[in-house]
């Protein structure tokens, strides 16, 4: 082929074509609560974006933040946002399972893959067309919910009350825990909700009390899940008090205080990656983060839920290259071929569990994920 006589025109295109493909950007959209009653949740996720790569297979990788303000409204608007302005090829959020189930349709009709950073099953569960292009990185609750029971088995606990957010949250956890309680003929004598921006529960409490239970389990998150404990101190309850894992941040700690002492909860491994055996396969890649997020934040500011942003940018890590070889960012094609090589992760440790996950699971940890923790002198201690 004669080279002179090729258009130039032919030498431009190439040029873009070849620029296009060398240089596009991946556009990470963002939503999480780093205000409002879940700001301790969302705080550590946003400080944990800073420590994201600048690149993933080559390509530039911007993360576009938003606040959500814990409000469901905002969330969803937040990710039509994103979507239609910022043109993202993901969508990583939002912090809490009311806003995550909101953003769902949203980011199916776009279909645009979700990651979120919240807990509840019913973010993924059951598996439908919607649901197909959702993702998260939490523990599931019944997988919490389980150890929680076990724990409890163990320890001669025969009846025990409820309190939780009146909200998916708390709703969620009410109907995983009552479900296994039953099974293990562990009966449950009291079920309380309250709202995340309450500022008493006294009649919940006084409640719970009267039934006089062996244990009482909170289903909240962050530092409102510190209120029923204070009051359930307060008024001279004495059995054992069980939190969720939506509590393990040092927030929660500074917030309930000496009335903390001697409670028990289920968390990723994270929360106590030092006192993890050596053996334990998760140990390396949760010390990682830890290391990162303390160098930047300080030591001790560390948090479960910073790990869950974390893992989102784990599973973005592994599946963002292999999207790069059937598609471009900023094209339907790629938000469908990055979809599936998230579905498809296999064997990824991240600093909460290893991954594997498939058509009909869009979390894909095992037991590995979690462990027991009880907080004793105002920090976190493994249950061995």
């Amino acid at each position: 082929m004669n080279i002179k006589k090729v258009p130039a025109c032919l030498f431009a295109l190439a040029a873009i074509a070849f620029a296009s493909t060398v240089y596009a950007d991946i556009n990470v959209g963002v939503t999480l609560s780093a205000t409002g009653p879940a700001a301790s949740l969302g705080i550590p996720e946003k400080n944990t974006f800073a420590l994201m790569p600048a690149s993933i297979g080559g390509q530039k990788v911007n993360y576009i933040i938003l606040d959500d303000a814990s409000d469901t409204t905002t969330a969803v608007k937040n990710t039509k946002k994103l979507i239609a302005e910022n043109k993202v090829d993901v969508i990583i959020g939002s912090t809490i399972t009311p806003n995550s189930l909101a953003m769902i349709d949203v980011a199916a009709e776009a279909e645009t893959p979700m990651i979120a950073m919240a807990a509840a099953a019913r973010i993924i569960e059951p598996m439908d067309a919607k649901r197909a292009w959702v993702f998260k990185t939490p523990q599931n609750d019944a997988q919490m919910a389980t150890a929680i029971v076990e724990h409890m088995t163990n320890n001669n606990v025969t009846t025990v009350a409820y309190i939780g957010f009146a909200d998916a949250y708390g709703e969620g956890w009410w109907n995983e825990f009552s479900k296994i309680a039953e099974v293990r003929k562990i009966k449950v004598i009291a079920n309380e909700r309250f709202n995340r921006a309450d500022t008493s529960v006294t009649g919940q409490v006084l409640k719970i009390l009267s039934a006089k239970p062996d244990a009482v389990l909170i289903g909240g998150a962050g530092t409102p899940a510190a209120l029923p404990q204070k009051s359930l101190k307060e008024k001279g309850y004495k059995g054992i008090i069980y939190q969720t894992h939506g509590v393990a941040n040092a927030d929660f700690l500074r917030v309930c205080g000496k009335d903390c002492e001697g409670t028990f909860l289920p968390a990723g491994p994270v929360l106590v990656a030092a006192q993890l055996p050596d053996s334990n396969p998760i140990k390396k890649v949760a010390q990682d983060y830890v290391t990162k997020y303390e160098t930047m934040y300080g030591k001790g500011s560390v948090s479960t839920f910073g790990a869950h942003a974390w893992d989102a940018g784990k599973l973005l890590s592994s599946a963002i290259p292999v999207a790069l070889k059937k598609a471009q960012p900023g094209t339907p094609e790629f938000r469908k071929a990055l979809r599936d090589a998230l579905e498809g992760t296999q064997n990824l440790t991240g600093a909460h569990g290893v991954f594997n996950l498939n058509a009909q699971d869009h979390l894909g940890f095992d037991q590995r994920a979690r462990v027991m923790v009880k907080i004793e002198d105002g920090n976190w201690k493994l249950v061995k």
